[in-house]
């Protein structure tokens, strides 16, 4: 009987320690960001609806739109079942290394929302900034 009883203790050990494990937090992107943003050389934004992508390298186009969503809250979605599509896939770059990409609903392959909602400033930037698409 003890050992059954340990047995259950532990393996209720084990089943709450995942849960706190796989809890998602609110996280801005500066959390989410392992580097100093204010190193960014370079901002490729895809447009997931025509694949066209536009590339920002000028630093003061850099600073604009990072200074609009670095403190935006990405808040965990309940449901993380795999979706399809995109709107806009934003990838940042140090010199020419690729250091952080992201979608506007996934980090790191969580779902999130935002508030604000990131889409409309990230929409309103793609179609402003003057850059060819590619």
């Amino acid at each position: 009987m003890k050992n059954v009883s340990l047995l259950f203790l532990v393996l209720m050990f084990v089943g709450c320690n995942n849960l706190t494990t796989n809890r998602l937090d609110t996280k801005t992107l500066i959390e989410f960001y392992e580097k100093d943003l204010q190193n960014v050389t370079k901002i490729v934004i895809v447009d997931g609806s025509t694949g066209y992508k536009k590339t920002i390298a000028d630093h003061a186009v850099i600073e604009e739109f990072l200074g609009k969503v670095k403190d935006i809250k990405f808040i965990p979605e309940d449901n993380q079942e795999a979706r399809d599509g995109w709107r806009y896939s934003i990838t940042l770059s140090q010199d020419d290394e690729y250091t952080f990409q992201f979608e506007l609903t996934t980090v790191n392959d969580t779902y999130y929302y935002t508030e604000p909602d990131i889409h409309p400033i990230v929409d309103h930037f793609y179609k402003a900034v003057d850059v060819k698409e590619e």
